[in-house]
């Protein structure tokens, strides 16, 4: 489905009947991570709305200044008033956890509980952002095929990378298709957002953190961090799994999920 959002053509998808579960989407992907989830969880009673973010998937980037950390989440909650939901349980992966802050931050009233998967809390340091704008630049003159290549081997844990090839050709389809645009504008966002570690004591909702013990792109420390950072927060970390934690161990992910929520 495709909603006008914001100025914007945002792509999304909308599954079952129940408790609101919004699921943003990590860099650089698009909605279709979420199918192991959409799947279970929809039968599980939820309903799981996956939305691609601007500039990504199907969705259409259509702004002419700098998008950022606000950008993304104002499209969250304006997608949220679309289909008429007043407030939602909210995870992120990754740049999706990025969004998540921002969401909270700004629209706390909206967010009901959150769930922060393979991401951090922390700003760029001078090296990472220097890194962003280095691959930003090079996917302006040579389109996504950089950006592509440097995440493809950090998104999975080793043994998937040797074990599970069909995974990891369907993930790289779905970089390859990124919008070059869309890819260099999250880059950009990525590297000028803010450091939420000082203020994760003001969350107040109840939180789940997942991390993966094999994490490659953000390492599990991040998880624990942002776990003891958060006055009411339950961490669950997956052996086993790479940065894809979603779908390198889909069964293990969906459980700890509903488990949460069952606690609600």
């Amino acid at each position: 489905m495709k909603a006008d959002i914001n100025g914007s053509t945002l792509a999304y998808s909308d599954r079952g009947n129940g408790l609101p579960l919004i699921l943003i989407h990590g860099f650089p992907l698009c909605r279709k991570m979420w199918r192991p989830q959409a799947e279970a969880l929809s039968r599980a009673g939820c309903r799981v709305i996956t939305p691609d973010l601007r500039g990504f998937g199907e969705s259409c980037l259509d702004f002419s200044g700098t998008v950022n950390m606000d950008i993304y989440a104002d499209d969250t909650v304006a997608l949220m008033d679309h289909l008429g939901i007043d407030k939602a349980v909210v995870g992120g992966m990754s740049m999706g956890g990025y969004v998540l802050l921002n969401l909270v931050e700004r629209y706390p009233d909206r967010v009901a509980a959150l769930i922060f998967i393979a991401t951090k809390a922390g700003g760029d340091d001078d090296a990472g952002k220097a890194r962003r704008s280095a691959l930003a630049e090079a996917c302006i003159s040579q389109g996504i095929l950089p950006v592509a290549d440097a995440f493809r081997n950090i998104l999975f844990a080793p043994a998937t990378l040797k074990e599970n090839p069909e995974l990891v050709d369907e993930v790289s389809g779905w970089m390859d298709a990124t919008s070059p645009q869309g890819a260099v504008a999250g880059l950009i966002a990525m590297r000028e957002r803010k450091d939420y570690l000082p203020l994760l004591g003001g969350i107040s909702q109840p939180t789940l953190v997942i991390g993966a013990d094999q994490d490659q792109a953000i390492p599990v420390e991040n998880s624990r961090i942002i776990a003891e950072g958060l006055p009411d927060a339950e961490l669950c970390i997956l052996p086993g799994s790479g940065h894809l934690v979603n779908l390198e161990q889909p069964a293990g992910f969906n459980e700890a999920i509903l488990k949460f929520l069952a606690r609600l």
